[in-house]
C-alpha cells in the first residue's frame, strides 16, 4: 500500500495478486514529480504477463524527473514503443506464443490531464459526484457495443469480455490511444486493472470514489474486489487534484 501527498495532489496505490491467480501479472506505477501514475495489467502467464508488464513499468520508471510538462508526452510515447519492442524480442527469444500488457497511464499538469492507453485497463474521472469514463477499452466486447450489437450490460457477463484488441508487444504497433482534458479542483482519478472493474460496477465505483478519504481508497477498492470473488489480480490508482 502506497500513500502520499504533493504540493497539489494526493494519491493511493496498490496491487494485489487476488484469491486465484499464483501470479501477479499486474504492475503499478506512482511518479508525483512528474504528476504521472500507470497501471498495467499483463498477460501470457508466469514469465510471461508479468514481465511484460514490468517491462513497461520500468521503462517508464526511467523518466528523468526533470523533464519539463510539454516534453513528458512525447518521452511516454517513445519509451511505451521502445517497451513494445523489448517484449517481442523477449517473447520471440523465449518462445512464448503471448506476451503483451495492458497500459493505462495519467499524467497531471496545471490544469489538465492526459491519458494514454493500449487494452482494457481503464481511467474515470469523478467531478461533482459524478463518475465518467475517460479511457475506452480496446476490447472485442467494446466493439460489439460500439456497434450496437449488444448493450453494456450484456458486455460485461460475455464470453469473450476478456479478449482484448490491442497491447503492448502484440502485434506491430502497441495502438496506444489518446486523450485530453481538463482537470478542477477537487477532481478525483482512478486508474484500475480489469481485476476491478469484474467486481465492482460503475455505480459501485462512483458511490465509494465519492465517500472514502483518497488516503484509503485504493485499499478499499481492492478489498470490495476480494469480495467480489478476487478471480483476478487486481491493481488500483487513486489520484486527487
Amino acid at each position: 500500500m502506497i500513500t502520499a501527498k504533493t504540493k497539489t495532489r494526493r494519491y493511493s496505490a496498490r496491487t494485489h495478486i487476488g484469491h486465484v491467480r499464483t501470479v501477479n501479472e499486474d504492475a503499478i506505477l506512482a511518479l508525483p514529480q512528474l504528476g504521472l501514475w500507470a497501471v498495467a495489467d499483463g498477460m501470457g502467464g508466469y514469465a510471461g504477463g508479468d514481465v511484460a508488464s514490468q517491462t513497461v513499468i520500468d521503462a517508464l520508471a526511467g523518466l528523468p524527473t526533470d523533464l519539463t510538462a510539454p516534453a513528458l508526452p512525447d518521452r511516454i510515447r517513445a519509451e511505451l514503443h521502445a517497451a513494445h519492442h523489448r517484449i517481442r524480442h523477449e517473447a520471440a527469444r523465449h518462445r512464448v506464443a503471448t506476451m503483451g500488457t495492458t497500459i493505462i497511464l495519467l499524467a497531471l499538469a496545471e490544469d489538465h490531464f492526459l491519458c494514454l492507453w493500449a487494452g482494457d485497463s481503464r481511467l474515470y474521472r469523478l467531478r461533482q459526484g459524478r463518475l465518467a469514463q475517460i479511457s475506452e477499452d480496446h476490447s472485442v466486447v467494446q466493439a460489439m457495443v460500439a456497434a450496437g450489437q449488444i448493450s453494456r450490460t450484456e458486455a460485461a457477463c460475455h464470453p469473450q469480455r476478456n479478449q482484448i484488441t490491442r497491447a503492448i508487444g502484440i502485434g506491430t504497433d502497441p495502438g496506444v490511444e489518446k486523450r485530453r482534458g481538463a482537470a478542477t479542483a477537487g477532481d478525483r482519478f482512478l486508474l484500475c486493472s480489469d481485476g476491478l472493474t469484474s467486481h465492482v460496477d460503475d455505480l459501485g465505483l462512483e458511490r465509494l470514489m465519492r465517500e472514502t478519504p483518497i488516503d484509503s481508497l485504493a485499499n478499499t477498492l481492492i478489498k470490495q474486489a476480494l469480495a467480489g470473488g478476487g478471480a483476478d489480480n487486481v491493481s488500483v490508482i487513486a489520484v486527487e487534484v
